[in-house]
């Protein structure tokens, strides 16, 4: 990214509009490479509109940015990775942001290690919230087994609130590199054949299996190692909301355990301690 020898919030290159169409709605490495020419020809926030697959066709008008290169603009590495991060948010506003802190630090140089900034606030709840969807991916998704052609597949239904599927994948070929799977999810799908991954666009929740063989084995499986006297509902539905239960499996089984767990407690409570027996030594001993 080159650093102009001051901004122009005036002028030539703020009079017209540019358009820069990203092909994926996370392209970090895209959007960086435009920012940077977009730097480097001295163009301002205002004058740039960000579009997307998301976006309807013609939306907006302008012409690409110039394909103008320089020297790298010093960025810290701590703001590249929360960019990196805030760049899957489903924000519309995200590029926008980024861009506009960019342009800013250029004369500004403290800008970008100002956390108390609100847009730099802004920036970090946006990591933050990606970070804890991807938590939430990891944790609950479930797959579900179905024949094919090419023998049995595992499918898994998934609704993230932000775009993190592409960058959530990896994840889930290291921990099922020996299975074949499918990741759906409205906005994106992820397809592991045992060797190559690929991308397809959303799909719908009908196109995921409802049930298999498995269910009940997840249901007796959390049941089994349900406490009923750590039970904390308030804290139990912030780590795990009830958006996420309708696709889980062992979910049905939670209101059960939830009603029954005082009695089951108050049996705890009530059994009579025993000390554990003795081995008796044998002769010998």
């Amino acid at each position: 990214m080159r650093r102009p020898e001051a901004p122009q919030p005036a002028g030539a290159a703020a009079a017209e509009a540019f358009s820069v169409a990203l092909e994926g709605c996370a392209d970090f490495a895209a959007w960086r490479l435009a920012a940077r020419r977009l730097l480097a020809a001295g163009i301002p926030p205002e004058s740039v509109e960000w579009r997307t697959p998301e976006d309807p066709p013609g939306l907006f008008g302008g012409r690409p940015p110039p394909e103008a290169e320089g020297p790298p603009l010093p960025v810290p590495r701590d703001f590249v990775e929360m960019a990196e991060l805030a760049i899957r948010h489903a924000d519309r506003e995200r590029f926008a942001l980024l861009y506009a802190l960019l342009w800013d630090s250029q004369t500004r140089p403290g800008l970008l290690r100002t956390p108390t900034e609100p847009r730099m606030a802004r920036l970090a709840g946006m990591a933050r919230a990606v970070r804890r969807d991807a938590h939430k991916m990891h944790a609950f998704l479930r797959f579900r087994e179905i024949g094919t052609p090419e023998g049995p597949r595992s499918v898994a239904w998934f609704e993230p609130e932000h775009h993190i599927v592409e960058a959530e994948a990896g994840f889930f070929v290291r921990r099922f590199a020996i299975l074949r799977w499918s990741i759906l999810t409205p906005r994106r799908c992820a397809h592991w054949d045992g060797a190559a991954l690929a991308f397809t666009p959303g799909a719908r929740r009908a196109d995921a299996p409802a049930e298999d063989a498995a269910e009940d084995l997840w249901r007796t499986y959390f049941a089994s190692i349900f406490n009923p006297a750590r039970l904390k509902p308030d804290a139990m539905r912030a780590e795990m909301p009830k958006k996420y239960w309708k696709n889980l499996p062992e979910a049905a089984v939670i209101p059960e355990l939830m009603q029954g767990a005082e009695g089951r407690v108050r049996v705890m409570l009530g059994q009579e301690f025993r000390a554990p027996r003795r081995r008796q030594k044998a002769e010998g001993d």
